[in-house]
């Protein structure tokens, strides 16, 4: 069997399928505000809690599998911001302009280079170190950090 999705040929003929539709801008209303989904503090012992309502909440405005995506990449960040961050962080999550926004904030001595940080996957030996590498490579990741502590922005296409 070919797979005539991959090459864009039909077996025997020479016809490529058409282009794929342009993506229409969607339009945003003035009235649009972002809806917040949570907005909670935790700690070490919230992490289980946290990932299961992280869960409840996103499945109402995304699929299936986004959904699963963002409850790895909050819970990937969460568990930094718990192990890095000074024990205690602060997740806020919000849908606005098609995306899905994940906030996670914490009071560590934060990052000297936060642009470098999970740029690359490091060594298999390493026993961490994927959390933030994960987030880049299901996201937009955007890292604000200063001696004060870290702020973690993810954001997924809905």
């Amino acid at each position: 069997m070919v797979n005539t999705e991959r090459t864009g040929s039909v077996p025997g003929r020479n016809i490529p399928n058409p282009p794929p539709r342009a993506a229409q801008p969607r339009a945003r209303s003035r009235s649009e505000v972002p809806r917040r989904l949570i907005d909670q503090t935790f700690n070490r012992n919230d992490l289980y809690a946290l990932r299961s309502g992280v869960s409840a909440h996103v499945t109402q405005v995304a699929d299936e599998r986004t959904a699963e995506d963002v409850v790895l990449i909050v819970h990937e960040l969460c568990s930094n911001a718990v192990r890095h961050g000074g024990g205690t962080g602060r997740l806020q999550v919000w849908v606005a302009g098609g995306a899905l926004h994940c906030e996670i904030s914490d009071s560590g001595p934060g990052f000297a280079q936060p642009g470098l940080v999970g740029q690359a996957l490091p060594a298999p030996s390493l026993p961490g170190g994927r959390g933030l590498w994960i987030a880049r490579k299901m996201s937009d990741l955007r890292i604000v950090s200063d001696d004060s502590g870290t702020t973690v922005t993810a954001t997924v296409a809905l």
